[in-house]
């Protein structure tokens, strides 16, 4: 980039410049979702179909974005949402997206597939303490990261419970993806996340399905739920809702949080938008605990609209890729502050001081 006329001054300007410096195979996977990719694109009609009500009149001091989640305080309610194998955007990977996260005040979630130790991106950026967790087919590999973990002072574990097989990722497969030398879920490595006695460790026999008679026969169940939950002292966050039911499920479990999500369209094709799904879940939900979003958040009024709808912070996920692959850290650290100066602008024009103030009435109901 030469020249201020060329600096990103919107998500969307990162989201072109990421395209083109990213490889064909890079781009396939952060952009790509499941089979037609209807549901990524439904997460970003939501937002843009979605009408804000502006109100007048309403100066004075006081105003904050400022928040307190599971006991620690956040500037305010943006977080970087976990993806996986940050290196293919940026050498530093993760370690880059968490120094920028501690710059902007952000908290973030470090994917079970980070392409770095969750130690190092923990040490990397002071505001990286929450971690999302797959439960594993074997309880001892689940086990084993959670106490990794707690010893490197995270404080809250996102476990992601919608994703028991991978979406059908076409764009992946037409560009041929596959991980590049030097890129791997460190975090598994030298890691047995099978047991012996697993579906997943038995051949299949003839005619038997993979999906069902290996992936499904090992995935995870609310008993497993349970069973994490009564395993460590750090709050469980349940990522991957959309149901109301499973949110009033996941409380009684235990969970100390819901995050209203679909894996960013990657997994089923044509499943509800998030920000579609969100008030019946908070309505299910009633304040009882946490509820965030992630899903086509890609503007500062966005946030607001996901906070009116019943979430209490958002969490980001492609364009922070998009802002490693254009510049490293401070391409993340960018991008945050671009939300977030929207975010504040917003609340500003729609008259609430403070996150208590925005509720349904910001949102224009048609007639």
């Amino acid at each position: 980039m030469t020249g201020r006329a060329s600096l990103p001054v919107s998500l969307a300007d990162y989201e072109r410049l990421a395209e083109a410096r990213l490889s064909a195979e890079a781009w396939a996977y952060f952009a790509g979702g499941a089979a037609d990719e209807i549901t990524a694109r439904w997460n970003r009609d939501a937002f843009d179909r979605t009408a804000l009500l502006p109100r007048v009149l309403n100066g004075g001091p006081g105003g904050s974005t400022a928040l307190t989640l599971f006991g620690r305080s956040f500037a305010h309610p943006i977080l970087v949402a976990p993806v996986a194998y940050q290196k293919l955007a940026d050498p530093a990977g993760e370690c880059a997206t968490a120094a920028a996260a501690e710059a902007q005040g952000a908290g973030m979630v470090l994917s079970t597939q980070a392409s770095v130790t969750l130690e190092d991106a923990a040490r990397a950026g002071a505001t990286c303490r929450w971690f999302q967790l797959y439960v594993l087919p074997s309880r001892a590999a689940t086990l084993s990261l959670v106490r990794r973990a707690e010893a490197a002072g995270y404080e809250v574990l996102v476990v992601t419970v919608d994703a028991p097989i991978n979406g059908v990722r076409n764009r992946e497969h037409r560009a041929g993806f596959t991980l590049p030398p030097g890129v791997a879920a460190e975090n598994l490595r030298d890691l047995n996340t099978v047991d012996a006695a697993s579906p997943a460790a038995a051949p299949l026999p003839d005619g038997a399905s993979a999906i069902f008679d290996r992936f499904m026969a090992a995935a995870p169940t609310w008993k497993d739920l349970e069973w994490l939950i009564s395993e460590t002292k750090l709050p469980v966050v349940v990522k991957g809702i959309l149901a109301p039911d499973d949110a009033v499920r996941a409380i009684g479990a235990g969970a100390a949080g819901v995050i209203v999500s679909n894996h960013g369209g990657r997994t089923l094709d044509t499943a509800v938008a998030s920000l579609d799904a969100l008030p019946a879940v908070a309505a299910a939900v009633s304040g009882r605990v946490p509820l965030l979003l992630d899903g086509g958040v890609r503007r500062g009024t966005d946030v607001l609209k996901a906070l009116a709808f019943g979430a209490s912070a958002v969490l980001v996920g492609r364009p922070i890729v998009h802002g490693l692959a254009v510049s490293g850290a401070f391409g993340v650290a960018h991008v945050l502050r671009l939300l977030r100066d929207e975010f504040e602008a917003a609340m500003a024009l729609t008259g609430c001081r403070t996150l208590a103030d925005i509720d349904r009435s910001r949102i224009w109901a048609r007639p």
